[in-house]
């Protein structure tokens, strides 16, 4: 009994010295864990703190910036509304002195018709006096052209060149703006079309009409017609769907930037790089009138509905109305402070939509002539703004190929397709309205589905794609570009 309480004592004592020495290994571990979590802590926390540094370093280098930026946006405003007062007086001024040349210029004509036709009876009266005739040249076929005329021929010549030019001036007086439009059938349309819209447009065939880029291409209201203008200086009417040529115009002296059929389709309007508005008459396809008044390239040009109009805008900064019955200029429109690039009629109305490189679509009573609003949103030169047929949305492409569209009814901004950065050129509507077409800079026609908001893409020219416009039925789509080709798509 002894024997086995000293063996149990032992075995407590091992077991008792064995704890102590797992104690100690314990408190010693514990003590080198405690060590190595915090090395690690500190540098953690140095690293941070570096960071927090370097940090609070670029915020304040951040914030000087921002000061400094807006200090010298302050200045810039303050030296631009200096200078606004000025700017405005020497518009003024402008225009001063150009009514000043004009009417100059008007009495210099007179003067020089009144100086030739003294010297004229001078020197008749001198050979009448000196009893020699004077010596006649014929020349086969131009006796009469060549023929000298005495004072009392000359006098009859002029008075029948007056009375034929006040006769003419009679019958042609200026047109009235119509009162009361007939209803957009485009809205009946729209109801009515319930066809699902289309996508799914390949590349049918490709019409090679210009040497130089395709400008515009615009389809005739009435018939399988389209017509194509470029910077060759020339325009060409093209029979659909075989793309043959039925007639060439080329009186332009310089590039051709828009045109735009008359709504009967039997008259086209364009316009060019050589500051003028003409007008042709397809049956025959001479040209029948030009305007000229522009001082600058005229960009783009659009008919009034009711066909006695044409509006056209320009380089000038300036859009004009053009009254086709009395020939002159009804009203220039003044607002814009840079390039008026696009201008449409509102559908069956006399309501004006241009598009400007200063950044703003602006709305404008043709009648008076005064802008009605202007909208804002766009932070790029604007290069194209249309009406969709129903006229209840506008679009506009900007050159860097964002897309905006605007509630005509609440003048309100919609939604914005930022499609580059290629620039947008041109946009059109199909006629329901429920797809945008988009021709941009890399080449891509962008279709919008306005109802998803998807954009579909066609890829087929090689390079910038300058025009774009769908057919009347929707199923074919044509496109100009920068290689002197139009594509077809169906």
């Amino acid at each position: 009994m002894i024997m086995n309480m000293k063996r149990y004592q032992m075995t407590i004592l091992v077991f008792q010295k064995v704890k102590k020495i797992w104690q100690k290994q314990f408190r010693s571990f514990k003590n080198r864990l405690q060590i190595l979590i915090f090395c690690k802590a500190r540098e953690e926390l140095l690293k941070i703190q570096k960071e927090r540094d370097f940090h609070r370093m670029h915020h304040k280098r951040t914030v000087q910036e921002k000061n400094k930026l807006i200090n010298d946006l302050k200045g810039l405003k303050l030296h631009y509304a200096s200078y606004e007062p000025t700017i405005r007086v020497l518009h003024e001024k402008h225009h001063t002195l150009l009514k000043q040349k004009m009417l100059t210029s008007l009495q210099r004509d007179r003067a020089v018709k009144q100086i030739s036709r003294i010297q004229a009876t001078s020197m008749y009266a001198v050979s009448g006096c000196g009893n020699s005739v004077p010596e006649i040249r014929a020349i086969p076929g131009r006796e009469k052209e060549y023929a000298p005329e005495g004072p009392t021929q000359n006098d009859l010549h002029g008075t029948r060149e007056q009375d034929k030019y006040k006769t003419k001036m009679k019958n042609k007086m200026d047109s009235k703006f119509p009162t009361a439009m007939q209803p957009n059938p485009n809205l009946y349309f729209c109801k009515e079309n319930n066809r699902p819209a289309k996508f799914d447009y390949k590349l049918n065939n490709i019409f090679r009409l210009h040497s130089l880029p395709v400008s515009c291409i615009a389809i005739h209201p009435r018939k399988d017609i389209l017509v194509s203008c470029g910077e060759d200086h020339i325009w060409k009417l093209v029979g659909l769907p075989k793309g043959n040529v039925l007639l060439t115009g080329c009186s332009h002296t310089d590039w051709l930037s828009n045109c735009c059929f008359h709504p009967s389709g039997n008259k086209l309007a364009t316009a060019s790089g050589d500051t003028t508005v003409k007008l042709w008459d397809l049956s025959k396809g001479n040209c029948i009138l030009t305007f000229e008044g522009h001082g600058h390239a005229v960009w783009s040009c659009t008919w009034h509905t009711c066909g006695d109009f044409v509006a056209s805008s320009s380089l000038d900064t300036t859009s004009k109305i053009w009254d086709v019955n009395s020939e002159r200029c009804r009203c220039t429109l003044y607002g814009h402070t840079d390039s008026v690039n696009s201008i449409e009629f509102f559908p069956y109305s006399n309501t004006l939509l241009t598009g400007s490189a200063d950044k703003s679509l602006s709305l404008w009573d043709a009648r008076t002539g005064k802008c009605e609003q202007t909208l804002y949103g766009h932070m790029h030169s604007i290069n194209d703004a249309t009406f969709a047929p129903r006229g209840h949305i506008i679009a506009s492409c900007d050159s860097c190929g964002v897309t905006k569209l605007w509630d005509f009814r609440k003048l309100l901004p919609i939604v914005s397709i930022d499609t580059g950065p290629s620039p947008g050129n041109e946009v059109n509507f199909d006629l329901s309205g429920r797809v945008l077409a988009q021709a941009s800079g890399n080449g891509v026609i962008h279709l919008l589905d306005l109802k998803s908001g998807a954009i579909h893409r066609l890829m087929g020219h090689e390079n910038e794609a300058h025009t774009v416009v769908f057919s009347h039925d929707g199923e074919s789509l044509f496109s100009g570009g920068s290689d002197g080709t139009v594509r077809k798509w169906s």
